[in-house]
Parts: C-alpha cells; sequence; structure tokens
C-alpha cells in the first residue's frame, strides 16, 4: 500500500516505524529520521492544506495518515475527501474535539460527561473578575484554542491565576488561541491517557500510557508537549476501564454522531482518576506525542489494515491486540532551555546513519526536531523536543532502566531529559 503520514515529529516517525516496510511510504515534511524509514518532503508544511492534497494525488497515495493537531483544525482530512483520497482522521468540525476546549467542555457538559467544573471568558477583566471570587486554589487557566500542548496553565495561587490570564488573553502567549479561555477547577488523582480508535461507530481500544507533561523531575517547571511516557498506565485497572468506557468513551462518541460531526480516526483521551471516579482533562483528535512512541509498539496485528479500516467506516467486527503483553518506557530528550528558547544546529553523537543505536538493536530511536546532513552523514538538532528513547521488555522496570542505558549513549550541547520517567508508577504512587 502506498501511504502517506502528514507531519514532522517523534508522533509521525513512531506511526511510520509501526507500518513497517511492506508499504511504500512517503511523508511531508517529515525529519532527518524519518528520512530513514520514508520518502520524505521537507518543502511541504503540515498545515499546507492544498499542497498536501496535491502530493497525495500525485503519489497515488491509497491512504493518508493525518499527524499533527492543526493539519486536522484546518480542514486536511475534509481537503483529501473532496480529492477522493481516504484519510485516517477527524473532519474538520469532528477535530473540535480537540482545537476548542470551549466546544468539548460544552459536549462534555451536554452529554452528562464527567469532567472539571468551569467557567468560560473572552474577556480578561470579567477572567480576572472571578478569579477574585475564588476560594480554593490550585485553578486551571486553558487557553481554548491549540497551542502545542502547552496552553494550560496550572496556577497555584491568586496571584499566578491573575498573571496567566494577562499572558494568555492581553500578551498573545498563545496568540490568537488565547482570546477565550476556560477557568476550571484542579482535579487530582492518577492520571491516565486512553487511545480508541473509531469509525465513528464502532471501537478499538489501545493501550493506556502515562505522560510526564512537565520539564522538570518530580514534575516541576513549565508544562511542555510531554517530555516521557510508559505504556501500559498501572493506573488503569479494569474497573477503571470497565468505567471508562461505559462514562466516557461510549458516550463521547455518540455525542459527536448526535452533534453532526461523527468523529473518525484516534482519540486521545486523557483522564484523571479521582476519588469522585474518572473525568476527563482533555481529548485529542490524534495519537499523542510522546504517547505513540508507547503505545504504538505494543500494538499486535497489522497497523495498516487497522488505519485502513477505520479511514473507510469498517471497523465492525474487527478485532486488533491493543497490547503484547510487553512494557514499554519512552524517554524525550530535549534542547537545553526547552520548552523556553532553545538553540538548535547541535551536533548528535551516538547514532548510526539511520538515526538508532548500533549496540542497542531492540531500542526505537523515534526523531521529533532533527536534520541530517548528508555531507558528513550526521544528526543535528533541529527541535526542542529532539529525540524519543523508547525500550520494550516484559517489566515495567526492565523497560525504563533499558531506555536510561540507551539515552546515555547519546549527547549533544544542552541536551535535558527528566530523570524520573515512570517512577511514580513503579512507586504505585500518583
Amino acid at each position: 500500500m502506498k501511504l502517506l503520514v502528514t507531519g514532522g515529529g517523534g508522533r509521525e516517525h513512531a506511526i511510520i516505524k509501526r507500518l513497517g516496510k511492506e508499504h511504500e511510504i512517503f511523508s511531508a515534511p517529515g525529519n532527518g529520521g524519518i528520512a530513514a524509514d520514508a520518502t520524505i518532503f521537507p518543502e511541504i508544511k503540515a498545515t499546507d492544506v492544498d499542497g498536501q492534497a496535491k502530493l497525495a494525488k500525485s503519489l497515488g497515495a491509497e491512504l493518508v495518515v493525518i499527524g499533527p493537531d492543526d493539519a486536522l483544525a484546518l480542514g486536511l482530512s475534509d481537503k483529501l475527501l473532496d480529492a477522493g483520497i481516504p484519510a485516517f482522521g477527524p473532519s474538520q468540525n469532528a477535530a473540535r474535539l480537540e482545537s476548542s476546549k470551549v466546544f468539548s467542555k460544552d459536549l462534555m457538559k451536554k452529554y452528562n460527561i464527567p469532567t472539571a467544573e468551569y467557567t468560560v471568558f473572552d474577556n480578561a477583566n470579567a477572567a480576572r473578575s472571578y478569579i477574585e471570587t475564588l476560594e480554593k486554589f490550585p485553578t486551571v487557566i486553558k487557553a481554548d484554542g491549540l497551542a502545542l500542548g502547552k496552553g494550560v496553565i496550572i496556577a497555584e495561587d491568586r496571584a499566578a491565576a491573575l498573571s496567566a490570564i494577562s499572558e494568555i488573553m492581553e500578551d498573545g502567549k498563545f496568540g490568537d488561541s488565547g482570546n477565550r479561555v476556560v477557568i476550571e477547577e484542579f482535579l487530582s488523582g492518577p492520571e491516565i491517557s486512553v487511545f480508541v480508535i473509531t469509525d465513528g461507530i464502532n471501537t478499538v481500544e489501545l493501550s493506556s500510557a502515562m505522560d510526564h507533561k512537565r520539564a522538570g523531575d518530580n514534575d516541576t517547571g513549565s508544562n511542555t508537549g510531554g517530555m516521557g511516557t510508559i505504556a501500559p498506565n498501572p493506573f488503569y485497572t479494569e474497573s477503571i476501564n470497565k468505567e471508562t468506557n461505559e462514562r466516557i468513551i461510549k458516550p463521547t462518541i455518540t455525542a459527536m454522531r448526535a452533534e453532526g460531526c461523527p468523529f473518525s480516526g484516534v482519540i486521545f483521551f486523557g483522564l484523571m482518576a479521582t476519588a469522585d471516579g474518572v473525568k476527563v482533562i482533555e481529548y485529542n483528535s490524534r495519537f499523542g506525542d510522546p504517547e505513540a512512541q508507547v503505545i504504538l509498539p505494543l500494538l499486535a496485528g497489522d497497523f495498516a489494515e487497522l488505519l485502513e479500516k477505520t479511514a473507510h467506516g469498517k471497523l465492525a467486527g474487527y478485532t486488533c491486540g491493543n497490547n503484547d503483553g510487553n512494557y514499554t518506557a519512552c524517554v524525550v530528550v530535549a534542547s537545553g532551555g526547552y520548552p523556553e528558547k532553545y538553540e538548535t544546529g547541535k551536533l548528535i553523537s551516538g547514532l548510526n546513519t539511520k538515526g538508532q543505536l548500533d549496540e542497542m538493536p531492540d531500542v526505537m530511536v523515534f526523531h521529533a526536531g532533527t536534520k541530517f546532513q548528508e555531507a558528513d552523514g550526521k544528526y543535528y538538532t533541529a527541535g526542542g523536543r529532539v529525540l524519543g528513547i523508547t525500550a520494550k521488555a516484559e517489566t515495567l522496570k526492565a523497560a525504563i532502566d533499558r531506555a536510561y542505558e540507551a539515552v546515555g549513549k547519546i549527547s549533544f550541547e544542552g541536551m535535558q531529559y527528566r530523570k524520573d520517567i515512570g517512577k511514580k508508577a513503579l512507586l504505585g504512587n500518583n
């Protein structure tokens, strides 16, 4: 099968790796590491919906797998379908599940899907007045639109909350995405990421995962796009799985159909197992990154077939193993200073010409922000999150230990990474 994977990060590299060598795979724009596994078109941005559709047509792509949220929010799936090209990814209207926090929160409220209490504001002064009335902190402030996974601020006190409103709504920290904000109650409990592939009616649940969003150890520092993950999540017990399916997953898919925007693709359910039951923190309309880097290596079965059946609305009766019985751990190595200011163009040492580790062939190195220089056969940093180092093993501890052993083989100037990925899972606390 000819497949075009839209995007150029660690998520897209994980998708391409999982599709395997038996297919003809293209990627736009791709990145340095993806180029070792697919033909890339670096000149075509993921957000260039016309360019992506034109490329898919010229390649004779039988399926386009859309990776990033912004491409979905811009209607790439609709554009491809209008051109007669099957696409894995929701329509622009369905992608609002992620691209508009207000849409998703209102959807949950309307259909009694458990989530945090919230209030919406499109005026900074009104938001500040509301914050002055709050008696309980921390509180959570979210930009309505997409913000590269960083549009959430957990304000520990009133001063921090007021500052967040100024930064988001007046200083434009997240651009137009912050024209409206959602202020919601702070929930506590184990966080769980669950991925469900759906054709709008039928579902296939993949493995659960545990993300680590903060930049520093022990969940300190700024929110990032994700500094590491493990799978499956030990807090996603059988009882929580059942509760999630009955109260969240099925109602969400039914609600989207009822709203006239049935969802086809993969829904990332960001959950929290609170003392009052499982609640939705957020939805994503695509594979999470770096969660995809631990979930896809565990997937049993034909991944391309799963994506194709989803795109054609033929998931009825389809079964696909969501876990091959192992555990995975991913450690993200990032540029110094990420997620704030950072430098690129740093030589990466330790990788072979395919962007992998010669001495550790069992470890998967997923490239998020790299560039390959043919002149010297070397890789250089080209983004904030640079690599995702993923290991698979029979136990969680073994997977974590192996991932960190692999990280020790890699170096570049300013390299930073968390040292505690999976620690909470091993200790059994939240």
